[in-house]
């Protein structure tokens, strides 16, 4: 749901009004937190709803576990997300990877307390998660507080924040469908590995391939303001994306035999994580272009046809094309992430070609007319 403001964000920067950046982040923050109570009560029963999709019941189980003691972070996460659309539309990203390095830090030492030292094991590994969470979210409050930088961006509380949530729900919802309905498909992928043959292997696997396809994925960069610099900026990122691609794809390749050392000792678990290296380095190539371009849809605003591209190319085409491939012709988990390569192509292919008729002029005057009703 704030993916919203990587528009709203964006374009009043660009357009020079930075006393609203304020009230986007709040008027987010609290939609956000609202958003977060029903997806409590989801996460607090995720035990009973993986064994009603038929999951193996002791992965069911440790997952609902985990789930549980996951809740705080949701609130946390939602709050997070907010600030850093906040900052990423300021280019103010320096405090992020502070913040992100402190945590990280302390991170380590609270897994480490809580999962060997208290005995709570993977359910450590959750609350150590939604400690660290809020540990950055305060952190870069603080910041945002403190620093300068803020003065004509950050001007405190305001109730203007809970007014026009309406106009703000019209644009958070697409974006969060267009985020989400990418993100399930991929934890699809591994719910339906649980319904192949040996599930606790193919789960296994796909949940270190999905792990792993998210620790590398780059984080999309919203557009706003001048017509020129939009442009600029689509093709710039879409050069670096190529770039990173490549050699992402190339050390994923190289170290397919030792990667899944790093979550499991089993030997046939770390061949199987080797084969499905070599599908994670394709799909990584395809993710991170459109990341990019999914980050321009958002900064144009185009987040209804975004919602659109990825119903189609993941549930119409990606979704049941990897089902026909794990289920009928027995390819297994590798089948089902190639139903994720052949949406991700489709997305990408769909995308390249609408940015490519775009005329940034007219986006450039539809950004100053959407500054303009905000402010108003």
């Amino acid at each position: 749901m704030g993916g919203a403001l990587e528009t709203l964000c964006g374009q009043s920067n660009g357009a020079k009004q930075y006393h609203t950046l304020g009230i986007h982040m709040q008027r987010a923050m609290f939609v956000n937190l609202l958003v977060s109570i029903p997806l409590a009560f989801i996460w607090a029963n995720a035990g009973h709803i993986l064994v009603f999709l038929r999951q193996d019941p002791e992965i069911a189980a440790e997952a609902g576990n985990y789930a549980r003691f996951m809740i705080p972070s949701i609130f946390a996460y939602g709050l997070l997300e907010c600030q850093i659309r906040f900052l990423q539309a300021q280019n103010n990203v320096l405090p992020m990877m502070l913040t992100a390095g402190v945590t990280a830090a302390l991170h380590v030492f609270g897994c480490w307390i809580l999962v060997f030292k208290t005995g709570l094991g993977s359910k450590g590994a959750a609350l150590a998660n939604a400690i660290s969470y809020w540990i950055n979210v305060f952190l870069l409050a603080a910041y945002i507080k403190i620093s300068p930088c803020f003065k004509n961006t950050w001007t405190g509380f305001s109730t203007e924040a809970f007014s026009d949530i309406p106009r703000y729900l019209r644009l958070a919802i697409p974006s969060a469908l267009m985020i989400c309905l990418e993100i399930w498909s991929f934890e699809m992928m591994v719910l339906l590995s649980g319904l192949l043959p040996n599930p606790k292997l193919e789960t296994s696997v796909l949940s270190i391939s999905l792990n792993t396809s998210a620790m590398v994925h780059m984080l999309p960069q919203g557009l706003a303001g001048r017509p020129k610099a939009a442009r600029l900026a689509a093709r710039t990122a879409t050069i670096l994306a190529t770039t990173e691609g490549i050699l992402v794809a190339i050390v994923m390749v190289s170290i397919r035999k030792v990667w899944g050392h790093c979550y499991s000792n089993e030997e046939e678990v770390v061949t199987y994580v080797g084969k499905m290296l070599i599908f994670l380095a394709v799909s990584h190539f395809l993710d991170a272009h459109q990341a990019v371009f999914s980050g321009i849809a958002r900064g144009c605003g185009w987040q209804k046809k975004g919602a659109f591209v990825n119903l189609g190319a993941f549930y119409l085409w990606g979704i049941p094309a990897g089902i026909v491939l794990a289920f009928v012709f027995h390819v297994g988990g590798k089948g089902l992430w190639l139903g994720i390569i052949l949406a991700l192509s489709a997305q990408v292919m769909i995308y390249f070609v609408v940015i490519l008729q775009t005329n940034w002029d007219k986006q450039a005057k539809k950004a100053a007319d959407r500054v303009t009703q905000e402010s108003t």
